[in-house]
């Protein structure tokens, strides 16, 4: 997926980490989902994992790495851009250890969301835990470089997250106990107090630089128009508005935080509207996009 020379989703990162992009970041360090996972699923026990072709065809080598996708996936374009490795290991494989992770780690997982309900319908890693092999990834990081070096690293860093929509697509419209607890309107103030209390935690631990991705237009992916039969195979468009309104409050958590948490640095990356285009209008990215968004798209963002 490529427009021109450059991949479209780094420059929908970099438009969001503009403020950031001329700091010192030494550090590339990852929360989330299947959009940002880079193989962890893979050493776990769950049937989610992409450990097949055509995943990884175009990665350094030909072969399925664990991450959802046919090469690099954002996190990799983001880490490169800044002069670090172009790829993150993922925390879990056992071919890399704190020398490798010292530059960049992902402790994402495909299938995941900010409730702890998502992650428990296929067996992956729940947000709590991937805060917890943070913590564990600290010790080892102050062993290794010393603890006012180890400081600097986690403080320059720059963290990703990227989760929110199997909350929605594979939780509350599938199983019936969200939906009889929340409305939607209480299900995404519910998804955000649990982001917020993650960020909150991220900053106690001495995290200062966080881009979070908003929710992208759901009801456009290609399983959910696959689905929608009635709407000629249309986007859903209650899916893209509960996305929409997700965002909005996002955007305003956002600002929250960065006015109450000393230090801190928070920017929402809009993947929304660029990726609404891209989807809707392919034609204004080249005629071989769109196939290419399709699959691409398919596997950047969780829909199992």
């Amino acid at each position: 997926m490529f427009f021109g020379s450059t991949p479209v989703l780094l420059w929908l990162f970099f438009l969001s980490l503009s403020p950031l992009t001329k700091a010192k970041v030494p550090a590339i360090i990852v929360f989330g989902d299947s959009s940002v996972d880079s193989g962890n699923n893979n050493l776990i026990s769950t049937v989610l994992k992409s450990n097949f072709q055509p995943y990884g065809r175009d990665f350094y080598g030909g072969q399925p790495t664990g991450r959802f996708c046919n090469g690099r996936i954002p996190p990799d374009f983001i880490s490169e851009a800044f002069g670090l490795k172009p790829a993150i290991p993922a925390y879990l494989d056992p071919a890399y250890n704190i020398s490798d992770f010292a530059t960049g780690v992902c402790f994402a997982s495909a299938g995941t969301g900010y409730d702890n309900a998502t992650s428990k319908v296929l067996n992956v890693i729940p947000l709590w835990k991937e805060l917890e092999y943070y913590k564990e990834y600290q010790r080892k990081l102050r062993s290794y470089v010393g603890e006012n070096k180890a400081n600097e690293i986690l403080r320059e860093a720059l963290y990703l997250m990227s989760l929110g929509t199997n909350d929605f697509l594979e939780n509350y419209y599938v199983f019936p106990t969200r939906k009889s607890q929340f409305s939607v309107r209480q299900y995404q103030d519910f998804l955000l107090g649990l982001g917020e209390n993650f960020v909150r935690e991220l900053h106690a631990l001495g995290v200062r630089k966080i881009s979070i991705t908003g929710l992208p237009p759901m009801g456009c992916l290609p399983l959910e128009r696959a689905t929608n039969i009635l709407g000629q195979n249309d986007c859903v468009p209650e899916y893209n508005n509960v996305a929409s309104g997700f965002n909005r409050k996002l955007e305003g958590l956002v600002a929250k935080l960065n006015k109450e948490l000393p230090g801190m640095r928070m920017v929402s990356a809009p993947a929304y509207d660029i990726f609404y285009q891209i989807i809707t209008r392919p034609s204004l990215f080249g005629k071989f996009l769109f196939c290419c968004i399709l699959l691409r798209w398919t596997t950047l963002q969780s829909f199992f």
